[in-house]
């Protein structure tokens, strides 16, 4: 049951950020787009803010097939696949600190973002989630 518990809270928390990404990709919350001061910054650039609202689209499509994924196994899946699937995720998550955290640490660091320490915070949370797979897997 926790792996379940597990699953439906990382679906909760990832639906959040594809409607965000989706229906208000300049917010700041829920993981959108809007803490980077290039998102306004390419408005002034119709070509590039185009070029921008796709590729965030294109994650947002992109995360929207996983989620369902991970819906069709946390319905129809048995506890191996479901511990499995947490162990997947994993690996996939730590994917994140190879070239997703050095260019937002880096832009951190250079103010791009807003708040400051975005690229921390967002950093310690993705190990949480890693550790909660990780957890959910093998206990």
């Amino acid at each position: 049951m926790i792996v379940k518990i597990i699953l439906l809270a990382f679906i909760f928390l990832e639906t959040s950020n594809v409607l965000a990404l989706y229906f208000a990709p300049g917010s700041k919350r829920a993981n959108a787009v809007g803490v980077f001061s290039a998102w306004e910054k390419s408005k002034q650039m119709p070509d590039v803010h185009a070029f921008i609202r796709y590729l965030v689209y294109w994650v947002a499509g992109a995360k929207l097939i996983f989620l369902l994924l991970l819906v069709v196994i946390v319905l129809f899946g048995d506890e191996a696949l479901q511990r499995i699937s947490l162990l997947a995720l994993a690996i996939g998550t730590v994917s994140f600190y190879w070239r997703l955290f050095p260019l937002i640490r880096s832009m951190d660091r250079d103010g791009q973002i807003e708040p400051p320490n975005y690229s921390a915070r967002l950093g310690w949370m993705i190990v949480g989630l890693i550790i909660l797979f990780l957890g959910g897997a093998f206990l």
